[in-house]
């Protein structure tokens, strides 16, 4: 039986006892085998539009000028059903220009100017025509280049000041630049005044070794990246002519971008023009769609390429495009609908379904059902308290009648110490509780022990955070203090601070603007200022410390100006604290008003992503302008609650597992199995390390045993990561070593299939003394059915099917008539089937 093949049974969603480690994960894979459903609808074959519209994303009616030979403009063509559908047809109209030699339009749409003067263009499809006047100023009299407005931008759009190329630290080959042009007057300097200015001949423009390297002319690592006839061309050389000045320190500068269309409802297999305009702070307005950078954060959906052309794939679901210039970012998100029939959908039981299944509306996306009673149990018991259902916890759960038995169990299982013992194994894995000396053992177990505690006790989310931010004193009295041990540098403090209680990775804004977010270098300051008066003295306990606030005034050095700042919360006004006054208590202030945009929703999408296996926001502490929700108005309606509440975070547990999208079936239908953020379905996830342990020790009646610590102490209790053991290590234990819950992994590999399968800690618990094989065996009196149901239970939380119980009865029948061998070998075999089948290793 060991040896025998996977028996698997994807149309029922059973799986079969055979089944390995290795094929469950294959069978899992095959559930996003994509379905070829509603295809003409996806297609968008019965559009017919009535109406077209010329947009150049502007506002309607506004004059469109191009003052000088390099300004370009995008436009668009969108085109209307009679229903209101849009769609993009850019690329599907005829262009034309009157009178001729005043502008130039390629078939994307995209304007060139070709003398002074004033047209009109005009686009035709079929009957439906539009048009729109650009003027054409000062052709022959281009305004010098500016350094920053525009040769910076050609430098970032070809990729030359990147991490990978001359923007990183050392830069590449002898030549540097600053990151993404986050410096431009350090840029300026490397290109015009290093090594006595060789890089430029303005005698001579294109003998310019900066022209020549970036087109061609002489071996370039990177290649070739302007062509001699393009407009970045002409405007580097223009400006290496002009003298190669870096221009009025104080002309206008980007304020901020605009995207048009800024979001679209999509087809699959379609496309999308975008339109960037840039606004500077003297009131005018750039196209710089040409010069902007695109990045998809779901290529699987959509692509985009350099031009600003978006293309969807045949999935559907939300996706964003993120679109930089230099400091400043946008977003654009499209809503790609499968137009699939949709049936009545489960009853709703309260407003996470109601804004779940308006969103599966607009995407045509119809849910699978709701999951039976079994799944619902054994899914809501490892999610809220680390562990398999008990056997007797799934009879009695299957016998009851009662119409609220999920609710009431939901409501018993946060009652219970289990979910205390889970959930705390969860922060202290994030709150990097570890230890690394005999000395901190106290320390660690403490600190663990007063998590484990607040949540017990349901203690309100914003006096758990301050007990954490604003710790004082020593493990034994505030156990609190033990994240500044392990979190002891002032930089480390703010980023976790950041990213573990608001969603925000500040990392990257410690040395340069953030390329993908709003905060600058002084915001990465001021919120270290937080923590500028932290202060460490040695505790009582060896190897322990003491932490205090040091009287003075909250003050750091920016990193950028290197002048003292005074702390302030992000995006809010900087303060002055007294020298008495502890900024951490202001710090948490600031994080726990109700009106903070950030700290609410970053524990919601946190906990959403525990429940569901992906957060609303991906990755969960990852929240910003240019990662969108997919469900903005779940998300937001979800962080309400949570403030209104008294940021109760079991009443937030409770109204998630309380919904019917918590409770769906993990069985897709002939539409959502591609589906994997719009919560159609329960989305399969492997068990955690911890609880898979505990769930093989359940499964083989085998106990694991942890040095230093009581017997009978489970995986998902142990206070730190500091207990050796192979098996939580191959199945993605996190370390601590990190503010991310990254650390914990769920990815399969060979090794944890092979440690399954055929090794000696599992193959020693299955065949131990006083394990589930060998007292099922000692059994006389019980009948073997009941014996099958039991292990059934324990593995699957679920009775065998009849086919099932069958299979194993008559297994077990005929190898104990067997010689040599008996019951306990025979029942070892089918526990370590199940042990290794995917229904035991997945949550479901």
């Amino acid at each position: 039986m060991r040896t025998s093949k996977p028996s698997i049974h994807p149309a029922s969603g059973r799986f079969g006892a055979g089944a390995t480690l290795a094929s469950a994960w294959l069978a899992a894979a095959c559930l996003t085998t994509p379905f070829a459903a509603a295809e003409d609808s996806a297609q968008g074959a019965d559009f017919a539009p009535v109406s077209i519209a010329l947009e150049a994303g502007t506002a309607q009616g506004a004059p469109i000028v191009l003052i000088g030979s390099e300004r370009r403009r995008q436009l668009i063509v969108t085109a209307a059903d009679a229903s209101g559908k849009q769609r993009d047809l850019t690329r599907a109209v005829a262009w034309s220009a009157d009178p001729a030699g005043v502008v130039e339009v390629s078939p994307s749409g995209f304007v060139t100017p070709l003398g002074d003067g004033v047209a009109t263009v005009v686009v035709s499809h079929g009957a439906l025509t539009a048009t729109v006047s650009i003027e054409v100023k000062s052709f022959e009299h281009d305004p010098p280049v500016n350094f920053t407005n525009e040769v910076v931008p050609v430098l970032t759009k070809k990729l030359c000041n990147s991490g990978g190329c001359h923007g990183k630290a050392g830069g590449q080959n002898g030549f540097r630049l600053s990151l993404l042009g986050f410096e431009p007057t350090e840029d300026y300097e490397h290109i015009a005044r290093e090594s006595r200015g060789r890089r430029l001949n303005p005698a001579a423009p294109e003998r310019s070794l900066f022209l020549q390297k970036a087109s061609g002319g002489v071996p370039h690592g990177g290649g070739p990246l302007i062509a001699p006839d393009s407009t970045n061309y002409r405007v580097l050389r223009r400006w290496i002519a002009e003298g190669a000045a870096f221009g009025d320190p104080e002309a206008a500068r980007v304020a901020s971008i605009a995207i048009h269309p800024a979001t679209r409802t999509m087809t699959p297999e379609s496309e999308q023009q975008l339109i960037v305009i840039a606004a500077y702070t003297d009131g005018s307005t750039v196209d710089v769609t040409a010069e902007a950078q695109y990045e998809t954060n779901a290529p699987e959906m959509a692509e985009v390429d350099a031009k600003g052309l978006v293309r969807t794939s045949d999935r559907a679901g939300d996706v964003a495009v993120m679109v930089r210039y230099q400091s400043k970012v946008a977003t654009f998100r499209a809503t790609v609908p499968l137009g699939a029939p949709m049936p009545s959908l489960p009853p709703a039981k309260n407003f996470v379904d109601e804004l779940a299944f308006a969103k599966l509306m607009t995407l045509g996306l119809p849910p699978s059902p709701v999951c039976d009673d079994a799944t619902f149990l054994r899914r809501v018991t490892i999610d809220l308290a680390g562990r398999l259902p008990t056997p007797e916890e799934i009879e009695a759960f299957l016998a009851d009648p009662g119409p609220t038995k999920r609710d009431a169990k939901i409501d018993a299982l946060l009652a219970s110490g289990d979910y205390a013992d889970w959930f705390a194994k969860k922060w202290t894995a994030i709150l990097r509780n570890k230890r690394e000396t005999e000395e901190e053992k106290h320390g660690s177990f403490a600190f663990h022990g007063w998590i484990r505690e607040s949540l017990h006790e349901n203690v309100p989310y914003d006096r758990f955070v301050r007990g954490v931010i604003a710790a004082s004193g020593e493990p034994e009295q505030n156990p609190g203090v033990i994240w500044y041990r392990e979190v002891p540098e002032q930089k480390a403090q703010a980023e976790d601070a950041a990213q573990l209680f608001l969603g925000i990775r500040l990392q990257c804004a410690q040395c340069h603007h953030h390329p993908f977010e709003r905060w600058s270098q002084e915001d990465y300051s001021r919120f270290g200022a937080f923590f500028a008066q932290v202060g460490r003295k040695p505790g009582a306990l060896p190897g322990e410390e003491r932490i205090f606030h040091k009287r003075g005034v909250a003050t750091t050095v920016d990193a950028k100006t290197r002048q003292p700042v005074t702390p302030a919360g992000l995006g809010g006004e900087p303060l002055t604290i007294p020298a008495d006054e502890d900024p951490r208590h202001r710090l948490v202030d600031w994080m726990t008003d109700p009106a903070n945009p950030f700290f609410a929703k970053a524990l919601a999408n946190r906990y959403w992503k525990h429940f569901f296996g992906r957060g609303l926001i991906d990755p969960e502490d990852d929240l910003r302008e240019t990662n969108p929700p997919t469900n903005p108005e779940l998300l937001d309606a979800l962080a309400k609650k949570f403030v209104e509440s008294g940021y109760d975070l079991k009443e937030l547990c409770r109204t998630i597992c309380r919904s019917t999208t918590y409770q769906l079936s993990s069985t897709p239908n002939e539409f959502n199995a591609d589906d994997t953020q719009a919560f159609s379905r329960y989305y399969p996830r492997r068990l955690p390390a911890e609880i898979l342990l505990d769930a093989v020790d359940g499964a083989t009646g085998s106990p694991s045993r942890f040095s230093g610590i009581p017997a009978g102490t489970r995986a998902v209790q142990l206070p730190d990561s500091a207990f050796n053991s192979y098996f939580l290590t191959t199945f993605g234990r996190p370390e601590g070593e990190s503010a991310c819950e990254c650390e914990r992994t769920s990815d399969a590999d060979l090794s944890q299939a092979l440690h399954l399968i055929n090794s000696d800690e599992t193959l020693n618990k299955i065949s131990a003394g006083g394990g589930l094989a060998a007292k099922l065996a000692a059994e006389a009196d019980t009948e073997l059915r009941a014996k099958i149901r039991r292990i059934y239970l324990l593995a699957v939380s679920r009775p065998p099917t009849a086919e099932e119980e069958a299979l194993v009865y008559d297994y077990v029948q005929r190898k104990t008539s067997e010689p040599n061998y008996d019951a306990k070998r025979a029942f070892e075999d089918v526990v370590w089937s199940l042990v290794n089948s995917k229904e035991f290793l997945f949550t479901r």
